[in-house]
């Protein structure tokens, strides 16, 4: 079974920090889930069968869709795939879009998982971000989520802002946990090329987290959240028991899925493919019954690169007994000054990183590749 990836790029207005693909051309709705649908129709047999257990609505602003676009993409899902083992469906959104009523709306859809993109719980910096939402809008639609029945919820906190202070990190933390939600994922904040933040980086406007702070923010984040009864079980996430992320487990664990829509990627065990990141020409393809995409063939080095970079993320880390003899090998050899400072261990036949080399967990991947 499978996982289904929709991206739905369209915002408001761009946070500062964003460098995924969207656009604010929201008249672009209508056309756009119709391109969607009709995607789904020409990859019918893009994966080995048509069973899939997850589907994930991405962006962008996914909750920016009306009950009308969010139930015709659902029925046209039904028609393509056999959705009958389906686990969880999980739909990204924005606070400020959850209301009562959406949330109801949610609750005549298959969609049982909610990621709240709650950033932060200081008004400053959510201003600062260009967020829409509020502090007490992500209070409110946990509330609202939950009085419609939802129990998985999931929220996006970052940490590392110029100036953030480590009680003010403890505090972002402490209004996260009091709001029980079942998972937390957590990213330092990211100064990436062409987003208006690495512009104001440049012009000194912001400084970046020093290293010595940012580290001792991730041990605060590991050890609250631990203590309150979460798994980490990835770099960057946590979960109550029985509430990890299925979707992006498959990820992490090179199960094939599909992705639809504009600047969406694809995986299938052999190549990867994306599609182009411009809605107006994706649609135009689309409306065309071609695909504006590109495809990359897995070479063996790349598909062992690749478990390096997403299987050493997890708790479980590496499966050394599915790698080939000669990139085992490779691994044991590169791996062995890691494990003797104490960055990995090796349990049984598996490889993984030790809380110490979670820090530096770039670096130690970068040192095992194959080059």
């Amino acid at each position: 079974m499978y996982g289904l990836y929709i991206h739905i790029p369209f915002c408001e207005s761009r946070c500062i920090y964003c460098g995924f693909y969207s656009t604010t051309q929201s008249e672009f709705i209508d056309r756009y889930v119709r391109a969607v649908c009709k995607e789904m129709e020409l990859r019918k047999d893009y994966l080995p069968d048509r069973r899939i257990r997850t589907i994930y609505f991405g962006g962008g602003t996914p909750s920016l869709l009306s009950h009308r676009h969010l139930s015709t993409i659902f029925h046209n899902i039904n028609k393509v795939y056999d959705t009958g083992c389906l686990q969880e469906v999980t739909l990204e959104c924005n606070p400020d879009d959850v209301t009562a009523d959406f949330a109801s709306a949610l609750r005549s859809l298959p969609v049982n998982r909610v990621s709240l993109g709650a950033q932060t719980f200081s008004d400053d910096r959510l201003r600062f971000l260009n967020r829409r939402h509020t502090s007490l809008e992500i209070v409110s639609a946990v509330s609202d989520l939950r009085r419609a029945g939802i129990n998985n919820i999931s929220i996006d906190l970052m940490f590392g802002f110029s100036g953030q202070t480590l009680g003010e990190w403890h505090t972002d933390i402490d209004r996260t946990l009091a709001l029980e939600v079942e998972h937390i994922s957590a990213y330092s904040l990211m100064y990436e090329e062409g987003t208006r933040l690495f512009k104001m980086l440049s012009l000194g406007k912001v400084q970046e987290t020093d290293e010595e702070k940012s580290r001792s923010m991730y041990e605060i984040l590991i050890d609250k959240l631990c203590s309150a009864g979460y798994e980490h079980y990835e770099i960057s996430n946590f979960a109550k028991p029985g509430y990890r992320s299925c979707h992006n487990s498959s990820y992490w664990q090179a199960v094939p899925y599909i992705g639809i829509g504009a600047a969406a990627h694809s995986y299938d065990c052999r190549s990867r493919q994306w599609n182009i990141d411009n809605i107006e020409l994706y649609m135009q393809g689309i409306e065309h019954g071609e695909i504006p995409m590109e495809k990359e063939i897995l070479s063996p080095e790349t598909v062992y690169n690749d478990t390096i970079t997403t299987a050493l993320r997890t708790y479980e880390g590496i499966d050394l007994n599915k790698q080939h003899p000669n990139f085992r090998n490779y691994f044991m050899k590169n791996a062995r000054k890691h494990i003797a400072s104490g960055l990995l261990e090796i349990n049984g036949d598996r490889a993984r990183l030790t809380r110490k080399g979670l820090y530096v967990s770039d670096m130690v991947m970068s040192d095992l590749m194959f080059v």
